[in-house]
């Protein structure tokens, strides 16, 4: 009865494991000991191309951000949000675990980075997400209107 119910716990614990993020055969711990030169070859041509003309200073700047957010964060909490309108900043290795508000040209959306973003535009990371109101036409509308 025992050993029915060992196997039965090891099974469940099977069944429950999480998949092992890799990101191009590198698991996130390679990925965040990897230096800059070695990530780079690892990402797309133009990511490539924009690492190797040097990233300029707002980019910088939003990382040195993004590090000072994480330092500064008490333990097992997640850090403070880093506003930015850089749509067009890759997402790093470094950047994992950070609270990003992405500009949407309205409103900044938080984006929670995971190890699953790495490589992709903070841009394509939060779809524009409007409530879709109820449509009203003509005389409806006007009275609408009125009333608020």
């Amino acid at each position: 009865m025992d050993s029915y119910d060992a196997e039965k716990a090891a099974e469940l614990k099977r069944r429950r494991t999480f998949r092992k993020f890799s990101y191009r055969g590198y698991e996130l711990d390679a990925l965040l000991d990897m230096s800059t030169e070695d990530f780079i070859k690892l990402v797309h041509a133009r990511a490539r191309r924009r690492f190797s003309r040097g990233l300029k200073r707002k980019p910088m700047g939003l990382i040195k951000k993004l590090r000072k957010a994480k330092k500064e964060a008490p333990a097992n909490e997640k850090p403070a949000i880093v506003k930015t309108h850089l749509r067009d900043m890759l997402v790093v290795p470094e950047m994992c675990g950070s609270q990003i508000g992405v500009y949407s040209g309205k409103v900044f959306n938080t984006v929670d980075i995971k190890p699953e973003m790495i490589g992709h535009y903070l841009g394509e990371l939060k779809a524009f997400e409007q409530e879709a109101g109820q449509m009203m036409f003509g005389r409806e509308a006007r009275v609408s209107d009125e009333r608020n």
